[in-house]
């Protein structure tokens, strides 16, 4: 289940990029909590405790209990957001959204599998994963970090739906039942290897075969309309007109 932790705040006045950039010189994080009964706040966080957080965070989805100064009672929130400087990766500002541990909340966690699927291990298949999330509604106190599947008695062929994935006591599931989670499919078939022999004759072309003339042949020239000559008949050439004679 989702680890709740504690984190101290204050009230944030100043806002705009330029006190952002002053609290990020003193080394603090400029959030807001929005939701639930009372209006949106912004707020303002050390980044030492921000990123203490986050690295001991075993999911995506973080129960936070905040203790706001000035404020008598803490406030529970989901950590919402987190937005990273996109050069040197620190964070720059946090999200949180106010929640109540008695109201039933949707989230996203993570979907794995776990274990090595017979296709896979025995026939070579290849283990494709179409979800990478899951919608679910719970309690506050209910939210599971992740969700992970024992894939190990798919063979190829076989697949897990989301109708097939059970869920801890509390947990509804927020997606079509029919969608495909996890499958094993056949290997791809690997293609021969192309010889440097078969690459010359394709690169050479197709080889042209023609008809070899037998010895004194002579070929056939086309008349008038595509008729045939009398030499292509057979019989004797016709002989060459003669010039008529100038007149002197």
């Amino acid at each position: 289940m989702a680890k709740q932790v504690k984190l101290k705040a204050e009230p944030r006045n100043a806002t705009g990029r330029s006190a952002a950039r002053k609290l990020k010189a003193q080394g603090i994080v400029p959030a807001v909590i929005y939701g639930g009964k009372q209006k949106s706040q912004a707020l303002q966080v050390l980044e030492r405790d921000i990123s203490a957080m986050l690295s001991h965070a075993s999911g995506e989805n973080i129960l936070v209990e905040l203790e706001i100064a000035g404020e008598k009672s803490n406030r529970t929130a989901l950590l919402q957001e987190v937005q990273h400087s996109p050069v040197r990766g620190e964070v720059v500002h946090v999200d949180f959204h106010a929640i109540s541990m008695d109201e039933k909340i949707e989230a996203s966690v993570p979907l794995e599998p776990f274990g090595i699927a017979t296709g896979v291990k025995n026939f070579g298949g290849l283990l494709e994963q179409n979800l990478r999330t899951l919608t679910i509604e719970c309690l506050p106190r209910d939210l599971p970090d992740k969700v992970t599947v024992d894939v190990s008695a798919l063979n190829i062929g076989d697949a897990i739906h989301v109708r097939d994935i059970k869920l801890s006591e509390g947990v509804v599931m927020k997606v079509q039942p029919d969608l495909t989670a996890f499958s094993v499919v056949a290997p791809l078939a690997e293609e021969e290897p192309v010889t440097p022999e078969a690459e010359a004759a394709a690169a050479a072309g197709p080889e042209v075969i023609t008809a070899k003339k037998e010895e004194g042949e002579v070929a056939p020239a086309a008349g008038p309309k595509g008729a045939a000559t009398p030499a292509a008949k057979g019989g004797a050439a016709a002989p060459a007109p003669k010039e008529k004679e100038q007149k002197k």
